[in-house]
């Protein structure tokens, strides 16, 4: 079981930033995120926030072990040309650390910042699958030309490459069929978020059995792509505070521990990922309690 973070991009970078994410590679976490968003919800929509490729290549200069990442990415304000030149770029100054979580993008604020209408569910679909394929493309070949529906690209040019070869891993967010086949086909990892229709109404066994189903689909999505012998292996990675009674994973170790270990058992989840606490927030979590969890919870889920 990987134990990793998703630190918010609300911090001042002298202040306190670099800091926060030095301390998370001094903890041991495998790898530390971060949202890739303009803005988001309340209580963060009124306060600091910073670009997710900025901080990450600042995070790449203070830390040395630790990969890096957003989680997630999204078609809803970036074209896949201009994202590929930064992905490649950090993957460079990281010296081959990053992981691109990448989906769908939602409704919220980033899904009209330019001051259109959000997208269908089913455009936003489309989009995902045509930029995703798109990315592959210019991350792995120095020159691509491509005219899609929604995204063209005219001799696209990304050179040296990624550090990490043939480029950087892909860890998909989906949770619907069209959604599990794309990480099937493209990915190197999946990731989930639970059900978010269980969040408020739904219980944790509830809520453990929907995500065993996803990981069911997706073992399925992988056979039908060919990939059948990387079902049981296939990096699976489990996005907490999303679930019901969010808080009691990180209550304790030993509540941690039940939770990493039933979401490994049943749903074959491999890599946990906590929110960096935020005081006065959802994830105003005690930090003495989350550290405790950090040093100590990898060697009894080991």
């Amino acid at each position: 079981m990987h134990l990793s973070t998703v630190i918010l991009p609300v911090y001042r970078w002298h202040a306190e930033g670099r800091e926060v994410w030095r301390r998370a590679e001094e903890l041991g976490f495998d790898a530390a995120y971060t949202y890739d968003h303009l803005s988001w919800r309340v209580p963060f929509r009124d306060g600091p926030w910073f670009g997710a490729m900025p901080t990450l290549t600042a995070a790449a200069g203070v830390t040395e072990r630790i990969r890096l990442g957003t989680l997630v990415t999204s078609p809803n304000f970036r074209h896949p040309v201009t994202l590929a030149k930064e992905l490649m770029t950090l993957d460079d100054v990281s010296g081959g650390r990053v992981t691109l979580g990448i989906g769908s993008g939602g409704t919220g604020f980033d899904a009209s910042v330019f001051g259109q209408e959000p997208w269908s569910p089913r455009e936003r679909t489309q989009r995902f699958e045509e930029f995703t394929e798109l990315l592959d493309r210019l991350l792995t070949g120095p020159d691509v030309s491509h005219q899609g529906r929604y995204y063209s690209a005219n001799e696209a040019r990304d050179i040296p490459g990624c550090v990490q070869t043939p480029r950087i891993p892909f860890a998909v967010a989906a949770t619907g069929p069209r959604g599990l086949r794309l990480a099937a086909r493209l990915g190197q990892g999946w990731v989930t978020t639970g059900d978010p229709t269980l969040f408020e109404t739904g219980t944790p066994e509830q809520s453990l059995a929907a995500i065993r189903g996803q990981s069911e689909r997706l073992a399925q999505a992988l056979t039908e792509a060919g990939r059948e012998a990387e079902v049981a292996d296939f990096p699976r990675t489990l996005l907490t505070g999303f679930t019901p009674d969010p808080d009691r994973p990180l209550s304790s170790v030993d509540a941690f521990v039940d939770f990493a270990g039933r979401h490994a058992e049943a749903a074959g989840i491999t890599e946990i990922v906590l929110h960096w606490p935020v005081p006065g927030t959802i994830f105003g979590y005690d930090p003495k309690v989350f550290e405790a969890i950090v040093t100590e919870a990898p060697a009894q889920l080991a």
